[in-house]
């Protein structure tokens, strides 16, 4: 008989007592342990099992609410005396920042503060005890809602002293999701005023608390050391690159196939591949997707589980706000293909508009790409990265469509238009959607108006590629003949009409209006030889098409040839 799939449900007790589907993942308490590290810190993609993991570790240790054996009795965990006599011998703290969101840093200052005070109030019974000297007794009524930045940094320390000294034993301290608030104050804007706390909570949670044995932290994200862990240098740091803790967080490959076997979907296993394989942990690759894949047993209907889980907000203006190099990229990775850039896991958030470096490392923090191969060398290095599945590959995809989904005139009909050489409906919409759009393709806080419409055209050529995917290759910004066009659309069917677009901003010194800018965009196509490669490719040169696409402002004018 087959196991319920309690979805949503991160609580490990909960799971266990009302034996639902649950792959067994208890052997991470043992390498962790056994790894003797006293703070850690695991990044993995979101619904990676990480809140799963914390509250398993939590049962497991947790002296206050000791499980019940028949929890672990079956579990990998359990086959060696020395962790049946570990199990529920310490007291822990377990808090996480998941649902710490908002608009201002006090927002999310309160955020933080209530989760504190909901601790102190759970373990109040602490301070009737004869452990507690009045002194720390009194000390729960400082931590209030009201309280400073510097009792609010302080209060964790000072409920591990409490803990520690009414249970007898120093505590494990376990925070879940801590970069929540960090990647909201980036997107909002609070970013300084909130790493200058956060950073004081840390150090004094994790540095400079003699009451903790041990801390472990998840989340998405290895944010820089300079915003909030400059203080913390007991930190051992484990990345999506790293080879600890490999198959702790999501599915490998056999637990995958024993899944689909007990769910009767068995002959479903090279699409199950397909939608969620791919993510790569350490040396460990073929990792699965754990939030799609208990969607789909449920369901056994294949859909974007995982990628409809949150807004990507942060991704989508990272990408419609980058630079061209980015959305060029991005083209030959929705084709795809690979690129190759140099990462650095330690994401340096101040750096994400100007450093496409920054991105591609956040994307692959995040689960959107994965490493085909690396090339270390020293700290950092060269990574090829590609998409990590079809199911983001679909997300990037529906992402791209929205940019034009508010305008006014429909993109449809723009390329209806395109293929059928309506020049008048192509001016018309391409005047609107400029006016429209043209500020969501730069959002950069330093941004020169020359960059606009190069921004603006490479987001427009990934529109162009994802509605036109089944019947052109398009590409931008390649060589071809005596130089680099761009945007080529190359039809699938080789009779069918070829397409070169050429972009060009308005010169006022030496162009007396768009028409003189659009005819010199036509009159370099023709000059530097961009049909060469079409004409390579066995495109006819009747069927090749030349479009002058002319800037000036947020005004447009195309001519054609």
């Amino acid at each position: 008989m087959k196991p319920i799939v309690s979805i949503g449900n991160q609580d490990f007790r909960s799971i266990r007592e009302n034996h639902n589907f649950y792959i067994d993942k208890t052997a991470f308490i043992k390498e962790w342990w056994e790894n003797q590290d006293t703070v850690t810190l695991i990044t993995r993609p979101r619904r990676f099992g990480k809140t799963l993991n914390m509250s398993m570790v939590e049962n497991f240790f947790s002296i206050q609410s000791k499980a019940e054996e028949n929890l672990f009795t079956e579990l990998e965990i359990w086959k060696e005396e020395k962790y049946r006599e570990l199990h529920g011998k310490y007291p822990v703290i377990f808090l996480s920042f998941a649902s710490v969101k908002g608009d201002t840093y006090s927002d999310v200052r309160e955020g933080i503060v209530q989760t504190i005070l909901d601790l102190y109030a759970k373990y109040d019974y602490l301070r009737q005890s004869d452990a507690l000297n009045e002194k720390e007794k009194a000390y729960f009524d400082y931590v209030n809602g009201e309280m400073s930045n510097t009792i609010a940094a302080m209060a964790l320390r000072r409920l591990s002293l409490c803990m520690s000294l009414y249970y007898g034993k120093k505590v494990l301290i376990l925070l879940d999701e801590y970069d929540t608030p960090l990647q909201e104050a980036y997107v909002k804007g609070y970013w300084n005023e909130l790493t200058s706390f956060m950073s004081s909570l840390f150090n004094y949670t994790f540095k400079t608390n003699p009451y903790m044995e041990r801390g472990l932290l998840t989340g998405i994200t290895r944010v820089s050391k300079e915003s909030i862990f400059s203080d913390l240098n007991n930190l051992e740091i484990v990345t999506t690159t790293s080879n600890k803790y490999s198959t702790s967080f999501g599915f490998t490959e056999e637990e995958v196939r024993n899944a689909l076997q007990l769910f009767g979907l068995q002959d479903q296993a090279d699409n199950v591949k397909k939608w969620y394989d791919g993510f790569c942990f350490g040396n460990k690759s073929d990792i699965y997707n754990p939030w799609s894949i208990t969607k789909y047993l449920d369901t056994g209907k294949f859909d974007s589980y995982w990628v409809n889980t949150s807004s990507n907000s942060l991704i989508d203006k990272l990408i419609q706000g980058g630079t061209s190099d980015i959305k060029i990229a991005m083209e030959d990775l929705l084709e795809g293909k690979t690129i190759e850039t140099a990462i650095d896991e330690e994401i340096i958030f101040e750096q994400l508009e100007n450093n496409s470096a920054a991105v591609w490392s956040l994307l692959l923090a995040c689960g959107y790409l994965k490493v085909n191969k690396a090339s270390k060398d020293g700290a950092g290095g060269n990574y090829i990265l590609s998409l990590t599945n079809f199911e983001v590959q679909n997300m990037f995809r529906r992402m791209i469509q929205g940019w034009f989904g508010n305008v006014s005139v429909r993109y449809n009909d723009f390329i209806k238009a395109l293929l059928s050489d309506d020049l008048d409906y192509m001016n018309q919409y391409m005047n609107q959607v400029a006016m429209q759009t043209f500020s969501f393709f730069d959002t950069g806080k330093k941004a020169e108006e020359q960059e606009e419409p190069e921004r603006f055209y490479h987001g427009f050529v990934l529109g162009l590629m994802v509605d036109l995917a089944d019947k052109y290759r398009i590409t931008s910004n390649r060589e071809s003949g005596l130089g680099r066009y761009d945007i080529m659309m190359e039809p699938l069917e080789k009779n069918k009409r070829a397409y070169v677009i050429e972009f060009k901003v308005h010169k006022a010194k030496r162009e007396k209006d768009l028409e003189e800018t659009a005819q010199n965009a036509l009159q370099q196509i023709a000059e530097r030889n961009y049909d060469a490669e079409l004409m390579a490719r066995g495109i006819r040169k009747e069927n090749i098409r030349h479009l002058g696409f002319a800037f000036w402002g947020k005004k447009v004018l195309i001519e054609q040839e």
